[in-house]
Order: structure tokens, then C-alpha cells, then sequence
């Protein structure tokens, strides 16, 4: 070989040698990582070459998912080297940009966007070089990735990214960096990182909640409202429980500064149903100096706040429910359900809200399915009040097509419709028809329980299908519902006692005669019942001696205050006062008037129309011949004892009012 020769192959050598890359240099060390598991080389090395950090050593334990099935391996410190200078992996390499060559710009935040799984974040997160913002938004980009998923997919993406080598990294960053973040970048790592489920005393989540603490004062309004709402979800821990008293501290440190409606909101939730009457007025008095700010959803926002502060502002819930019912239309469904809830919750009621809302999915019921509608109606007869157009659509859909109903659809309409005791007039005979052939088909699949609360309900509207009766009244039923037991049982025997006073009293067309057996019954109402003190002197003052009598008892189930006997035949020739002991007839010629308090939930909010166990009353005292009077128990109480009797005496005796109406008229 010639030394030209010679020198030409040896610059070929040189210029391959320049060009190998780093990662095709294999050595004894790298053969050495692979021998444990292979997500090690991602996590633990120090650049390319893939070597193992240097002095330490390497072992399985659980790590950030404690109590899971996950099992990370760490890297625990032998010597006391700091771990910043020797970071892992991709995250810390340097730029592979020449000195010599301008900087480019990285579409990280771009690309980061998007992704669609916490896979595919951890992916590109191995790509670029780690700062304590894309840390941050890492972590909280998987979680955000996973908020529209289904809970099957969901479950799979976050198995994935448990087991995905480049999510242990991304957590060590995370402990890492925390005193180095942002408030803000803080906020979100805790917030994503509970959220993603990791295990809360997890060294990774602890770490963040002393970080946090520690840089408390630092936190602005936004930074604090996404503390907040992560500290919702946190176990009872020394470090969490420290941390959430210290932002409620500095809630109302920061309470006048706050001008942020949402910040706000979040804060108060935060507060939550343990903070003092007058913190709870302070931040009433500013969400109204910004109630000119709120948008729609933030109007729906407040009222299901209030409800989690266990707090009824009337102020605010007014100024709310005004936009809510103005831009109904734009409300989507869940939050129509949640804020008809939270009213409930609140102990609150708003008829220029219900009926808006009534309204609306009445004249807009084509674009919703039955177990929609059927939500919004419990929702409603859990607030008592009676969305009439609501139901007369629906009870038109139910005719039309009635097999569209399930089981457990049949039994909330029922009971829907039974409690409210809504006239549905034209639609009433179809409906309950086509209720009872979808409660005949399942028959053969229903519990006795369910069974006696379809017959239940049915009775309470008056109608009486022959199958279920006959069904309910089987000895193997009813033996089934009093081997039940419990704190129910009293519940079904009141409910059968019903049913039997309906079959005795109502005296429905049935193919042959059906009777409760009396062992089904259970023990009678109790006959101890109190007397309203108000109510009681108060009749004992209209009624003549002997023509009251008091703390009666009909058919064992009925309670009334009091009994007015009043001779009938004489009504018209005492003008309708009540009459003298000596022009008292025999009693088959009198009149009885039964007296009786009620509270207001036994009617309708904002009507005089009763509810169910209420108009079940009315109707089979007047079948027993009673004439039967209620009185609201809050009406005695607001009145002195001159307004009561005058009261009273307008509903007992409504006729002595008629010669000063026919003497104003002829004037």
C-alpha cells in the first residue's frame, strides 16, 4: 500500500468517526441498564449514551402511585451529589443546535395542544429540552386530554400513562422544580397531578402541598381560585389540612382586591359550609359589587355555589335567577338540573324561574329524550312545585308512545305525577292507560316493593287497574313486603292502609271484590298525636258547647284538629252563623266540619293545589261525608288571636259573608 494510499483511507476513517452517532456507540455499561427493566434507560440516564447515574443505586418500590397496582423503580441517593445537576433523560439534554447556528424557534406549546392522550404528551415532553413551565403545562395538558374521554377510555389512557417510562420522569421533574415554579405553574402541577390520580401521599403530591405552603403569599387571586378548587378533592392529610387553612386565611386577606368573577366563585366554594355567618355575608357583599360582570354561566355557577356553602343569599340568588330565566334557551341541560337542585338544597324557591324553565322544555320537548324529562320533572317534585306545561307535554308524549318507558321510568312518573296531583284533563284517561299497560308488561320482573308503590301511586290519582291489584294482593306478595322489616316497613304499611281505604271508600269497577287482609295492615295510626295549641282555642271560641269535638280520628289513619258539627238544615236561616244551643237538631240533619293544620309542603309551591298524601285526605273525607277545612300552619302563627278567628271564621262559615257582598253590590 502507498502512503497516498494510506493517507486517503485514514481520512475516511476520521470523517466516519465523526459522523457516528452517539447512541450507536454501544459498551459494557449500556448492556448493563438493560439488564433491569428497559424504562430505566429512558428515565435514569444522563444523555444519550444512556449510562446510569453515578452512584446510585436502583431498586423497585411504589413510588407516585401508592396503594395502586403500579410499580416505578427509583433511584434513591447514596451520596449527597444534588440531583438538579444530574437530571434524567431527554428533559435536561442540551440543544443539539450548532453554536454557530441561529436558534430556531420550538413549536412546543403548539404541538402540546395537540395531543390527545397523556401518551402523547409524555411523547413529545421527551423531545424538548425541560423548563418549569412545560412541566407544568404537561402535567396539566394530560389531564386535560382525558376530560371528554368515556370512563372505559379513560381508564385506558390512564393505565397507559401510568405505565408509560417517560410519566415517572415527568413526576421527578415535577419534585424537582416545584420551589422553582411559578405560583401559578404550582397551582396547576397539584391540580393535574390529583386530578390524574395520582396517590395523595405520594412524595410527588406532599412536596407540592409544603411548596405551596411555602410560597402561600405569593399567590394571586387566579393562582389561589386553582388552589382552591384542586383542595376540594384532597384527603384529610397534616399537609393539605395546613395548606386549605391557610387559603381560607388568605381569602380573606385578598377578598377586596379579588375582580375576577370566576376566582371568586371558586374561592367561596373553597370556604365551604363551616365558615362563619359573617365571612359568608363579606363574600356575599362582593360577588354583588360584581354582579353587573356576571355572564350566563357564571349566574349558574353562583347558585350551585351558594348551595355547596350552604348558604341562602336571597340578594344574589334573585340577580341570578333573573338571567337564568331571561336566556333560558341557552342553558344547557345538566346545568338547568344542577341549579334546580341546588334550590333545593338552598331550601329556596323562585316560580318566575321554575315556570321559565318549565316553559321552555315544554315548547322545546322534541329535543329531549324521556330520562331528560324525566329528571327535570323529580326535580321539580322534589321542590314541590308544579311545572304544568312540563307535564301536560309529557303526558301527550307518554300517550303517543308509552312503550318508550322503562321500569324505573314508570316508577318516577308515577310518583311525579301522583305527588303533584296535576289535572290533566283531556290527556288524564289515556295517560294512566298507557302508564298501566308498560306497568302490566312488567309485572313478571317486579319487586314487591315496586309493585306496592305503582298500585300507591295509582291509587292516589284514582286509578285502578285489575293486574297489579290482584298481583299486590297475592299472599306471596304481601309476605314479601312484611318480611322486608326495617325503617321502611312502617312507610309500606301506611301505603297499604291507603290502598285498602281506597278499595273500601273509592269503590272502583273491578271484576271481582279486593280487600287488604287486616294481618298486611300493621298497627294503627297513633291516637296521641298533638293538637295545634293556636288552632285549638281558636275553634273552641267559634263553636257552640257540644258541638266541637277535638283530636279525631277517621278510619285510623286520619288526624283532624277538630269537628265541627253544624246542624245543616238550619245554615240558611241563621245566615250562616253559627247556631244557638236551642236550635240544635238531631244529629242525622247536621253538618260536619272537619278542621285541620297542614304544612305548607303539603301543597304545591305557590298554589292552593294539595299534593298527594293531602288530596288522598280531602277526597276520602268528603266520601265519609266530612266537609273538610285546611288551615296553613304558618298562617296561625304570623296572626294574633283576633285575625285567627276571623279567619277561621271566613273558612268555616264562608256564608256570612254574603249579605255584606250583596249589600256592596246594591250600593
Amino acid at each position: 500500500m502507498t502512503a497516498r494510499t494510506a493517507e486517503v483511507l485514514l481520512g475516511w476513517a476520521l470523517r466516519i468517526c465523526n459522523h457516528r452517532r452517539p447512541w450507536q456507540h454501544r459498551g459494557p455499561q449500556m448492556l448493563m441498564i438493560e439488564s433491569f427493566d428497559r424504562g430505566l434507560s429512558h428515565i435514569w440516564s444522563t444523555g444519550p449514551s444512556h449510562r446510569p447515574l453515578a452512584g446510585l443505586a436502583i431498586y423497585k418500590v411504589r413510588y407516585y402511585s401508592q396503594g395502586k397496582t403500579y410499580g416505578q423503580d427509583v433511584v434513591e441517593r447514596k451520596q449527597g451529589n444534588s440531583i438538579q445537576t444530574q437530571s434524567s433523560g431527554t428533559w435536561s439534554s442540551p440543544s443539539r443546535t450548532s453554536p454557530d447556528q441561529p436558534a430556531k424557534r420550538v413549536p412546543f406549546y403548539d404541538q402540546l395542544r395537540e395531543c390527545g392522550s397523556p401518551s402523547d404528551v409524555l411523547d413529545l415532553a421527551g423531545q424538548y429540552t425541560a423548563t418549569h413551565r412545560r412541566v407544568s403545562n404537561c402535567l396539566t395538558r394530560c389531564w386535560e386530554s382525558t376530560k371528554k374521554m368515556s370512563e372505559e377510555q379513560r381508564r385506558y389512557e390512564l393505565r397507559i400513562m401510568f405505565e408509560h417510562a417517560g410519566f415517572e420522569e415527568l413526576l421527578q421533574r415535577t419534585m424537582q422544580d416545584a420551589r422553582h415554579m411559578r405560583s401559578e405553574d404550582l397551582a396547576y402541577s397539584l391540580l393535574a397531578t390529583v386530578k390524574l390520580g395520582v396517590s395523595q401521599s405520594s412524595r410527588v403530591v406532599q412536596t407540592l402541598l409544603r411548596v405551596c405552603q411555602e410560597n402561600l403569599n405569593e399567590f394571586d387571586e387566579k393562582s389561589l381560585s386553582v388552589l382552591a378548587s384542586c383542595l376540594e378533592h384532597l384527603e384529610s392529610s397534616p399537609n393539605g389540612d395546613a395548606l386549605k387553612e391557610g387559603v381560607r386565611l388568605m381569602i380573606e386577606a385578598l377578598l377586596p382586591s379579588i375582580q375576577n368573577v370566576m376566582s371568586l366563585q371558586t374561592l367561596m366554594r373553597h370556604m365551604g359550609r363551616d365558615t362563619p355567618v359573617d365571612i359568608k355575608k363579606k363574600l356575599e357583599r362582593k360577588a354583588l359589587s360584581l354582579a353587573d360582570q356576571f355572564t350566563l354561566p357564571n349566574s349558574q355557577y353562583m347558585i350551585t355555589t351558594l348551595a355547596s356553602m350552604g348558604f341562602c343569599s336571597k340578594p344574589l340568588l334573585a340577580v341570578c335567577s333573573r338571567k337564568i330565566a331571561e336566556h333560558v334557551h341557552g342553558v344547557p341541560f345538566h346545568r338547568l338540573v344542577s341549579v334546580l337542585r341546588a334550590y333545593k338544597e338552598l331550601h329556596s324557591r323562585d316560580v318566575a324561574l321554575f315556570t321559565a324553565i318549565s316553559d321552555y322544555v315544554a315548547s322545546s320537548i322534541t329535543m329531549w329524550n324521556n330520562k331528560q324529562l324525566i329528571l327535570f320533572l323529580s326535580a321539580f317534585e322534589d321542590l314541590a312545585f308544579c311545572p304544568t306545561a312540563m307535564l301536560d307535554a309529557f303526558a301527550e308524549r307518554v300517550t303517543k308512545n308509552p312503550d318508550a318507558l322503562g321500569l324505573k321510568d314508570v316508577l318516577s312518573v308515577l310518583k311525579t305525577y301522583s305527588s303533584l296531583n296535576h289535572n290533566l284533563q283531556g290527556y288524564r284517561e289515556p295517560f294512566l292507560e298507557g302508564v298501566t299497560h308498560v306497568v302490566v308488561s312488567y309485572l313478571p320482573k317486579m319487586a314487591a316493593s315496586e309493585l306496592l308503590k305503582v298500585v300507591y301511586c295509582l291509587c292516589l290519582l284514582g286509578h285502578f287497574p285489575a293486574a297489579p291489584l290482584e298481583q299486590l294482593l297475592q299472599k306471596e306478595t304481601l309476605e314479601e313486603i312484611s318480611a322486608r322489616g326495617g325503617r321502611l316497613q312502617k312507610g309500606m304499611e301506611k301505603k297499604l292502609q291507603i290502598v285498602d281505604l281506597c278499595l273500601r271508600l273509592d269503590r272502583p269497577s273491578l271484576p271481582k271484590p279486593l280487600t287488604v287482609p287486616p294481618e298486611a295492615l300493621g298497627s294503627p295510626a297513633p291516637n296521641d298525636l298533638s293538637i295545634n295549641p293556636g288552632l285549638s282555642m281558636t275553634l273552641q271560641s267559634i263553636a257552640q258547647e257540644g258541638l266541637l269535638q277535638e283530636g279525631v280520628m277517621v278510619e285510623d289513619l286520619y288526624f283532624i284538629d277538630g269537628v265541627i258539627t253544624q246542624p245543616g238544615s238550619l245554615q240558611e236561616a241563621t245566615g250562616g252563623r253559627a247556631p244557638s244551643e236551642s236550635e240544635f237538631p238531631p244529629p242525622e240533619h247536621s253538618q260536619r266540619i272537619a278542621v285541620f293544620c297542614a304544612p305548607p309542603s303539603s301543597f304545591c309551591y305557590g298554589t292552593s293545589r294539595p299534593r298527594g298524601n293531602l288530596a288522598i285526605k280531602l277526597r276520602h273525607l268528603t266520601v265519609l261525608g266530612y266537609t273538610p277545612v285546611v288551615v296553613l300552619e304558618h298562617e296561625l302563627d304570623n296572626l294574633s288571636e283576633e285575625e285567627r278567628t276571623e279567619l277561621l271564621k271566613t273558612r268555616i262559615f264562608p256564608e256570612q259573608e254574603r249579605p255584606a257582598n250583596v249589600e256592596q253590590m246594591t250600593d
